[in-house]
């Protein structure tokens, strides 16, 4: 028999678990599940049974819940028994499980990905797995290419752990605390405002940190962060930009006042 499925959005809060859901979602899966949904979009809708009870998709809804997302698509199943919803929870999870590999085929998807700079993370396989694949490397360049810089192969970023909280990523208590000093110096206006602007460069980053909230976002966080440096892609774009020869002279910089901070 024959149903029509209609994709809804509905409140995530009411959405119900079903509360034997053999299915165990790690907080890592769920991590990479949200990175899924915040670079290709929802676009796998959770089966609902007609009453706000969820058939299959736990891990979207938890990943939903972790992006703080309200709303989230589904597809009622009212048609099914009680009997075939809890077979179809299991087939569901199951059916999936036996499917395989085609090795060959799988390592020039992932070495065509990498090519394009594409976060291999997001496919779901971890390092170690990818590591297995033994992918191509990243060309180097010629010394015709070699003018203006060394030769310098791009950093990987993949998912390692969890999502930073933005409030961690930065330390702004040497600003703060220079901005009141200037705010409180009797100098003229205008080199006030040029101090003020000034201070906003004892901000400390926390890179490390910053990388991995990087790899946790969608393509335009991405590019907003790529094109403010805190993350180097493409080094002949950084070059060119300026990025990284700044780098380089604030690390000088730094080694010559023994201030590591930068």
């Amino acid at each position: 028999m024959e149903h029509d499925l209609e994709v809804t959005n509905v409140a995530t809060d009411s959405l119900i678990p079903y509360i034997n859901n053999a299915r165990t979602h790690s907080d890592a899966q769920v991590t990479q599940i949200a990175a899924s949904i915040k670079e290709f979009g929802f676009n796998n809708p959770i089966l609902v049974d007609g009453s706000k009870g969820v058939i299959a998709g736990h891990g979207r809804l938890l990943a939903a819940k972790k992006l703080g997302l309200k709303t989230v698509p589904v597809i009622e199943l009212a048609h099914l028994s009680e009997v075939q919803k809890k077979a179809y929870i299991l087939a569901d999870n199951k059916i999936a499980l036996n499917a395989g590999w085609d090795n060959e085929l799988l390592a020039m998807e992932l070495d065509w990905l990498k090519s394009e700079a594409f976060c291999l993370s997001l496919t779901g396989f971890d390092a170690k797995e990818l590591s297995s694949f033994k992918l191509t490397e990243t060309p180097q360049r010629t010394l015709d290419e070699e003018k203006y810089t060394a030769k310098i192969n791009a950093p990987v970023y993949e998912i390692t752990g969890e999502l930073p909280l933005v409030s961690d990523l930065f330390d702004t208590a040497k600003m703060v605390e220079l901005r009141e000093a200037i705010l409180a110096a009797e100098i003229p206006d205008d080199t006030k405002e040029f101090l003020l602007h000034a201070a906003s460069r004892h901000v400390k980053f926390n890179y490390s940190k910053i990388a991995e909230f990087y790899c946790h976002q969608g393509k335009v966080v991405q590019d907003l962060m790529e094109q403010s440096a805190l993350v180097i892609i493409d080094y002949d774009k950084a070059i060119e930009n300026g990025f990284v020869r700044l780098t380089e002279d604030l690390k000088r910089l730094s080694q010559e006042s023994g201030n590591e901070s930068y």
